[in-house]
């Protein structure tokens, strides 16, 4: 994969640039920028090499051109992060585009807007491909976030532009995931929680044979135990993750990794601040009450696991931390990870908006920007967005 140190002279050279500026908005304001900080080294790099820059970015899922998701918000908050102007250019493609790229000159920013208005995007449509390729002398792909789908924006211009790169972001979160993978420093542990077993199921059986140890925790954890004949309550629990844990945990005498799931649980009556809680010491829900964080006990145990890993992978909550009474198992595995002295990588929205919540966000090695692009990769499936540039 060619990265921007494998680029030539770029002084003048119009560099189209993927980036994952899917911000959330709040009252036409960037409420997080977290992923713009990120594109930021690469955006600097291109403009102290004279490119003529052109960004191109996705937001939110528009159904037609809603002008609530439109780039403007973002276009402002760029412009004041790089301390220049950021032009919004009037569209993805068309005349008006073209002149306004024209318009460029060496070190200058244009923002395309939301390459969703155009429906060929998410099918990789080859005219717009074509259209977008017809903006750029050379390509960049910054936008990690985005490169396990296979869109116009993405994979399709990128196998039209010869000169083709990936930007510092997306080097390092391929070679970050990669490393974790094949070559961690040892023991490493993959803590996984969040919803369901089906969404992590790859994930798991990757670090079967990757990990030596795996950390359940989080609403997942409650096919584990109903598969080993534990009342789950009104827990959350869908039949089909039963029988994928059922699976799974048949497999763990064969597998690399030892598997810990949680010995106690707190449990509220209702998924509510205000429920009623209770602490158990076990693992049995009883009706009408619903596991959502992990024990004291299961917190413990798994501190001490993180403090002896030399490479800590975390994906996922171990509870329902949005809520104050159900937050302690996700803040202390947080605050384990973060004073971890291995290498510590963390990835998924939930995950970061739990380091970002106990202000933790700048104690780990590395926090991935990627979601679907972060599992994937873990899987060992192929990133169409990767492939493309090399």
């Amino acid at each position: 994969m060619k990265t921007l140190r494998d680029l030539g002279d770029l002084n003048g050279k119009r560099v189209l640039v993927r980036v994952d500026f899917n911000v959330p908005l709040q009252n036409g304001r960037v409420t997080d920028d977290m992923r713009i900080g990120a594109a930021l080294p690469t955006i600097q790099e291109l403009r102290g090499r004279g490119a003529r820059i052109v960004l191109v970015s996705h937001l939110g899922r528009p159904k037609d051109r809603e002008a609530s998701l439109s780039l403007t918000p973002v276009a402002r908050r760029l412009s004041e992060l790089i301390g220049a102007p950021v032009r919004l250019a009037p569209g993805v493609v068309g005349d008006d585009v073209r002149a306004a790229v024209d318009e460029l000159g060496p070190g200058g920013v244009l923002l395309l807007e939301n390459v969703r208005y155009e429906p060929g995007e998410t099918k990789n449509d080859a005219e717009l491909a074509r259209a977008l390729a017809d903006l750029a002398d050379v390509y960049v792909d910054d936008a990690f976030g985005a490169a396990h789908r296979a869109h116009a924006s993405t994979e399709g211009v990128a196998r039209l532009v010869s000169e083709h790169a990936a930007g510092f972001l997306l080097e390092r979160e391929v070679g970050t995931l990669t490393q974790v993978l094949e070559d961690p420093a040892r023991p490493l542990v993959s803590v996984l929680g969040g919803a369901k077993v089906s969404d992590k199921i790859g994930v798991i059986d990757r670090f079967l044979q990757t990990a030596d140890t795996i950390l359940i925790g989080g609403a997942m954890c409650f096919p584990f135990l109903a598969a080993r004949g534990h009342a789950v309550g009104d827990s959350l629990c869908a039949e089909e993750d039963v029988e994928l844990a059922a699976r799974t945990l048949e497999s763990v005498a064969q597998a690399r990794a030892e598997l810990l799931l949680p010995v106690d649980l707190v449990l509220g009556d209702r998924f509510a601040e205000d429920a009623n809680v209770r602490e158990i010491d076990g693992v049995d829900v009883p009706d009408g009450w619903m596991g959502l964080d992990i024990g004291q006990q299961t917190r413990d145990t798994y501190a001490d696991v993180i403090a002896q890993a030399g490479t800590v992978f975390w994906n996922g909550p171990m509870g329902a931390f949005e809520l104050p009474p159900f937050a302690s198992g996700t803040s202390a595995v947080a605050h384990a990870v973060a004073l971890a002295s291995g290498t510590t990588v963390v990835g998924g929205g939930d995950s970061a908006a739990a380091l970002r919540q106990f202000g933790l966000d700048g104690e780990v090695t590395h926090l991935s920007t990627g979601g679907g692009a972060t599992l994937e990769l873990i899987e060992g499936k192929q990133l169409p967005g990767v492939e493309a540039l090399r």
